[in-house]
């Protein structure tokens, strides 16, 4: 994760270079736009990368549950640092739309955006492999807005072309606009996973209900209530009521608790599993919402 967190800043900001010599040169918004979201991408990673160290700091006194959140609270900076891009494109772009400028030198325009490309496709590889690795929300946020640069980048080119080439200067402020609307979109979804985290969204229902299959399979357990869920970084907790027969011992109660646990543990290997035992047959007031 650290790793991956060092390559996204590298990365954007060896981008960062080339595309403000490129647009010195050429002076195409839709090279502009691919320029602020590199600019952006690099104060995106940074935060990433300071929250990715400090949610793999181990739990202490005052964080017993770890500081996962942390990359939450990273996911929730990048929403912002994505969607006030967009909003800087949609001025600059409907401006070029009121006063269309020519591209000048897109050869070398097109040569840097294909560079683009492949680095960044390179780091969204890498990304991929690490959030099948870990989890973590923080490094999906992140490799969330580098795929979706490498649809603008395509655009970038496509634009370059059409106004360089072929002399259609409005497809420089469309194409513009249309990198927006990709920002904006990945704001929203990088944004909602951030949220649903910090706010202790349960985990999707076909989890939960993987939960109680897992649990209910054990032959002596008779019931499960009270199954609450949530996510904290790349990190799960999960915790359920068992209901088993009131005259077990404890000790075996305990044992039978423990054999659900592993089972559970198996199946979330990033989970931390509390359980606890109830008699069968007690009433008990669990709440509308506690399944």
């Amino acid at each position: 994760m650290r790793i991956a967190s060092y390559a996204s800043v590298a990365v954007a900001s060896l981008l960062i270079v080339a595309k403000l010599l490129v647009w010195f040169v050429t002076d195409s918004v839709a090279i502009l736009s691919s320029l602020m979201d590199s600019v952006l991408d690099v104060g995106a990673s940074a935060i990433n990368m300071y929250a990715i160290a400090h949610a793999l700091m181990p739990a202490d006194r005052e964080h017993r549950f770890g500081h996962g959140k942390a990359e939450a609270l990273a996911g929730l900076a990048q929403a912002a640092f994505i969607g006030g891009s967009a909003l800087f494109l949609v001025a600059e772009a409907g401006q070029r739309l009121v006063e269309p400028r020519p591209i000048s030198r897109d050869e070398i325009g097109i040569a840097v955006m294909v560079f683009s490309l492949a680095l960044t496709g390179g780091l969204v590889l890498f990304q991929l492999y690490v959030v099948r690795r870990t989890g973590s929300v923080a490094i999906s946020a992140d490799s969330m807005h580098y795929r979706a640069d490498i649809l603008a980048n395509l655009g970038v080119i496509l634009a370059l072309v059409l106004a360089g080439r072929y002399g259609w200067l409005y497809a420089d402020p469309l194409i513009a606009l249309a990198v927006a609307a990709y920002i904006v979109q990945g704001a929203w979804q990088v944004g909602r996973v951030a949220l649903d985290q910090l706010m202790d969204r349960e985990l999707p229902e076909a989890d939960r209900a993987r939960i109680r299959d897992i649990a209910l399979s054990h032959p002596m357990v008779e019931d499960v209530h009270d199954l609450r869920t949530r996510s904290s970084g790349s990190q799960s907790f999960i915790q359920l009521h068992l209901e088993l027969d009131g005259d077990l011992s404890l000790h075996r109660a305990h044992d039978i608790a423990d054999s659900v646990e592993l089972r559970i543990g198996q199946a979330f290997p990033a989970a931390e599993v509390i359980i606890h035992q109830d008699p069968a047959g007690i009433e008990e007031n669990h709440g509308q919402l506690l399944g």
